[in-house]
């Protein structure tokens, strides 16, 4: 039966693979209450206790002030991992949908989410941002990026923001959507729904069905797609070791 020792192993394997953590780092999950970022939370929190590279780790969360988001159980498990949490109110909600009205209102959230993280980070002392991205997304994103903006493209396993000062990590890339999914039931973690009125319409749910359209041909094209990646290798894809 599938554990969190073994998923943690898993992040262990992908963090060694791309040298994402070294002795003396202060590791913030960005945790937006989804299933992604809990797991994360919960396999670091596992990792840190025998990790060979001592890491110190919290957890912040971005509140984009989306109505009927209760983050009080992320706190409780926070409280059961000994991880400091951190919950940072924004109007981001009001700026993106009211203020600005925006035709893409989700690359501007993003923006301003990934901003605030920074801000947060940096007053914490933190070095390092893990968040939740998985190997499903980082295949979507690849497919993505093909279909929308004729590249070849995706975001990093590890990635250094020079205006921030901040490297972050994704240390979740061996680790499939479903197998998360089972996880956090398995561990009945305080998943909070997104209310997000965006959240079932972006072009990455497009390009998830075109995958799962071309896998019931081809079982194994995701795994595919990943390998291709990392043998290419795309930049930044390059292993350490």
């Amino acid at each position: 039966m599938d554990d969190l020792n073994s998923l943690t192993n898993k992040l262990r394997q992908c963090a060694d693979d791309y040298a994402m953590l070294s002795p003396g780092d202060a590791v913030a999950v960005g945790v937006s209450g989804g299933k992604d970022s809990l797991v994360l939370l919960c396999a670091l929190a596992a990792l840190r206790r025998y990790y060979p590279a001592p890491f110190a780790l919290e957890a912040v969360t971005i509140d984009a002030g989306f109505p009927d988001m209760d983050f009080s159980g992320v706190a409780a498990l926070c409280r059961e991992l000994e991880v400091p949490y951190t919950v940072v109110p924004t109007d981001i909600r009001e700026i993106v949908f009211e203020a600005r009205q925006e035709n893409n209102p989700c690359s501007l959230c993003a923006k301003l989410r990934r901003g605030a993280l920074a801000n947060s980070l940096r007053e914490r002392g933190c070095n390092k941002l893990a968040l939740g991205h998985h190997f499903d997304d980082a295949v979507e994103t690849l497919v993505m990026s093909v279909l929308f903006e004729g590249r070849l493209a995706c975001f990093e396993p590890k990635t250094y923001l020079d205006r921030s000062g901040i490297t972050v990590i994704r240390p979740l890339l061996y680790v499939g959507e479903k197998r998360l999914e089972n996880m956090a039931a398995r561990l009945a973690l305080p998943v909070v729904e997104s209310t997000c009125p965006m959240d079932k319409t972006s072009k990455r749910r497009e390009a998830a069905a075109v995958l799962d359209s071309l896998s019931a041909a081809y079982p194994d094209l995701r795994s595919r797609i990943f390998g291709a990646m990392q043998r290419l290798p795309l930049p930044g894809w390059e292993k350490v070791r």
